[in-house]
This record gives C-alpha cells, structure tokens and sequence, in this order.
C-alpha cells in the first residue's frame, strides 16, 4: 500500500510540474478568472487555491512540494477506503 502512495505523491509532483512548464509549451493566456486553464490548475493544484483565496504568493517549489504532500493524502484515503472494502467481500 505505500507504494500505491508514493505513486500517488509523485503523481501530484507531475501534475504540479506540469503545470509549471506549460508556458514554456504554449502561449500563456491572460490568467483571468474567466480562463478556464485556471479552473482546471486550481482543481489539480488545491495550493494555488488556497493562495488565490488568501492572497499569498507560493513559490515553485513549495508547490511541488504541497501537491505531492496533498495527492499522497488523498492517496491514502482512497487506498484506505479501496483496502477496507476489498477485505469486506
């Protein structure tokens, strides 16, 4: 089950790079509120979020580092939950 885990962290590392070098592929956009590009980075990357709503800057790496921490507890619940429902069969 850890290794599901650590899957899950290094999946929101990617997901946070990701993001970090999407403006290096593409145009950046405007960055509005309006753009759905941004809809979806907060919906992936809940700290960029938090830092919206509570205006705060958040640097690079404290992102990467707060997504992997934030989808490997989400890994945990959801192998948890998986874990328990398995072994109820």
């Amino acid at each position: 089950m850890k290794y599901r885990i650590a899957a899950w962290a290094v999946l929101g590392f990617g997901v946070a790079a990701g993001w970090a070098l999407y403006p290096f592929a593409t145009t950046p956009p405007a960055m509005t509120s309006a753009d759905p590009i941004v809809t979806l980075v907060e919906f992936t990357c809940p700290v960029v979020l938090a830092g919206i709503y509570f205006h705060f800057g958040v640097s690079l790496y404290w992102v990467l580092l707060a997504n992997a921490a934030t989808y490997a507890l989400v890994g945990l619940i959801v192998e948890t939950l998986r874990h328990q429902l398995h072994h109820a069969k």
